[in-house]
């Protein structure tokens, strides 16, 4: 098969069929990802030449993978289920409630500074599934805490899990078998006077200079999407109306996360500048800076559609506990993960014992070279559990309640398994394509959609760099995955259309990247499963989808700025458009009267 545009569209159908049937017919993932899957190993067969074993052993490592995943998914709800069961989860309610009872304050401090901190500490997803329990907890609907758990996946992820889809993304796709840097890219950081690390953090600037500007909206987009989607009378204004703390949040998060890249390098800018970020806010907070004059509420419970609800429900759950504690005792659960996940990535005899000895190795899947390794005491899963089994003591729980709590979270998990084990075997299906796989002399699936693209636009590719990204992100669920797949065709193409720094259009795959975890199937499959919302993902990936293709769009505008400069090109057209059009929706917003909510029958 000779023919690029042919094996492209082939390559997209498995996609954009699972695409269709989940967003356009709003199908469940469980129903549509098998499809895609069947989808995606007959054409690895017929087209990509792949051997029936081969696709199967892809098959078997996507199910182990989706294991792994639920390990992480199973440690999020027994967490939720603990602290209600204990009567915690009123106490953090309260805690938040001091702070501001206003849900649009709310969900900027828990999921743009919480989150961004999590994501910092553990990234894979991990942020969502804290989050979109928590925010469930403190009374938000469950489809709006999915959706902000979903959202804030972006501009942390890059620097998620202590810097790994920098220092393992970017630097294994940037790097030749034996782990050297490729010739081009030597050739280019012996330019600059650096060595490999100091390439890939010079890289990381980069990206999180493109993030810093991107992500300055997010609050205010977070704010003004719980106004205008779960609002009483549906109105996005209510969200413009705190934009001044929104952007003060933001900034509070961005300054040091950019110091702290430029300064220390890519492993802490997230971790840090969440964690700076969430002291500032809620101590301002406190002090009554910037908070709104008129507290924004959800409408009364008995009103809410019945697509905002999930299975599950801790105000339900806590309403007949009486125990009082403190917010520190409160709070431990989650201050034991934080501790957790810190001692684990940061001491290094722990780090090498989970990632060497206590990992399982399944290798040479039916005689293949395809293999998995199952690191499940590394999961954040396994953190998760451990920190349930400390909060049974710190909580003085009975055993009726700690039973309580694994027959919940059980229960909820059985939901999630289906769709995840249908998804994640489609993913490695895609990715196992490449020619150390096919008999048909083709690059794997991915690069071959990302050829198509480059030989297409020329030499506008940094617009769409960072669309491959969030391709990549979208198919594997994965920053760290999407950067390993796609740094150095990235880097290859900015050297073809001429680019005086082709590390930018790798820095615009990783913020494109980033931002495609927003709609990466498996990350709203995992997320949703947390607050009892299994089958809604089409509908969520929906919502999602503008902000990520607005995100990856900026992305785009700014590379391509970085490149070529300001002036009369289609990076300076292409982000006064963004600029332009956000002024008219902020416009438009203001004017509109709202909506109001159709009562729950």
């Amino acid at each position: 098969m000779d023919n690029l545009a042919v094996a492209a569209l082939l390559a997209l159908t498995p996609i954009l069929l699972a695409g269709i049937l989940l967003i356009g017919f709003r199908w469940p993932a469980k129903y549509a990802m098998p499809i895609g899957l069947v989808a995606a190993a007959l054409i690895a067969n017929f087209a990509w030449q792949i051997e029936w074993v081969t696709i199967a052993a892809s098959v078997v490592q996507g199910l182990l993978v989706a294991i792994g995943l639920l390990w992480i998914v199973f440690g999020a709800l027994l967490l939720l289920a603990t602290i209600t069961r204990s009567g915690a989860i009123e106490t953090i309610r309260a805690g938040f409630v001091s702070i501001s009872p206003d849900r649009r304050v709310q969900v900027i401090i828990v999921a743009w500074l919480f989150g961004s901190f999590i994501e910092g500490a553990a990234g894979f997803g991990t942020p969502a599934a804290v989050v979109a329990p928590l925010m469930l907890a403190l009374g938000f609907p469950a489809i709006a805490a999915v959706l902000a758990g979903l959202i804030i996946q972006s501009t942390p992820v890059s620097f998620g899990a202590v810097g790994t889809p920098m220092i393992v993304g970017i630097g294994t796709g940037l790097a030749q078998e034996d782990g050297s840097m490729s010739p081009d890219v030597a050739a280019r950081a012996a330019q600059l006077g650096l060595d490999q690390s100091g390439f890939i953090a010079h890289t990381a600037v980069q990206v999180a200079l493109i993030h810093a500007v991107c992500g300055i909206l997010i609050p205010l987009l977070l704010a003004c999407l719980m106004t205008g989607f779960f609002g009483e009378r549906r109105r996005f204004a209510d969200g413009l109306a705190v934009a001044p703390f929104a952007i003060y949040s933001a900034f509070a998060m961005i300054v040091p996360y950019l110091l702290v890249a430029i300064f220390l390098g890519p492993e802490f800018p997230s971790l840090l500048g969440g964690l700076i970020g969430l002291a500032i806010v809620v101590t301002t907070s406190r002090m009554g800076f910037l908070m709104p004059k008129k507290i924004w509420d959800f409408a009364p419970r008995s009103q809410w559609p019945a697509f905002w609800m999930g299975t599950v429900d801790p105000a339900d759950e806590a309403a007949h506990l009486t125990k009082k504690m403190s917010l520190a005792r409160a709070w431990a659960p989650y201050l034991i993960v934080v501790a957790l996940l810190l001692f684990t990535r940061n001491v290094p005899p722990v780090k090498e014992f989970l990632n060497g000895p206590a990992v399982i190795k399944v290798e040479g899947i039916f005689g293949t070279p395809i293999s998995q390794n199952m690191d499940l005491l590394w999961s954040p899963g396994a953190i998760f559990v451990l920190a349930c089994g400390l909060t049974y003591l710190i909580h003085r729980m009975t055993r009726e309640q700690i039973g309580s709590s694994w027959s919940i979270a059980g229960a909820q998990i059985a939901g999630a398994a289906v769709a995840l084990l249908c998804s994640l075997p489609l993913v490695r299906v895609f990715i196992n394509s490449g020619p150390d796989y096919n008999n048909a002399g083709l690059e794997s699936m991915p690069v071959t959609l990302a050829e198509a693209a480059a030989s297409t636009v020329g030499d506008a590719w940094p617009l769409l760099a960072p669309f491959i990204g969030a391709l990549g992100a979208f198919v594997a669920g994965s920053n760290t995955v999407s950067n390993i797949m796609f740094s150095q065709f990235q880097f290859s193409t900015g050297v073809a259309i001429g680019a005086a720094s082709p590390e930018t259009v790798v820095a615009a795959q990783a913020v494109g990247g980033a931002a495609g975890n927003m709609v990466a199937v498996h990350n709203v499959v995992a997320a949703s499963a947390t607050v009892g919302l299994i089958g809604r993902e089409g509908e969520l990936i929906r919502r999602t989808s503008i902000p990520m293709l607005v995100y990856a769009l900026t992305a785009g505008a700014l590379a391509f700025i970085g490149i070529n400069g300001l002036g009369a090109n289609a990076g300076t057209v292409v982000l006064c458009a963004i600029i332009v059009g956000l002024a008219v929706l902020v416009v438009l917003a203001r004017r509109s009267s709202g909506k109001p909510l159709v009562p729950a029958t």
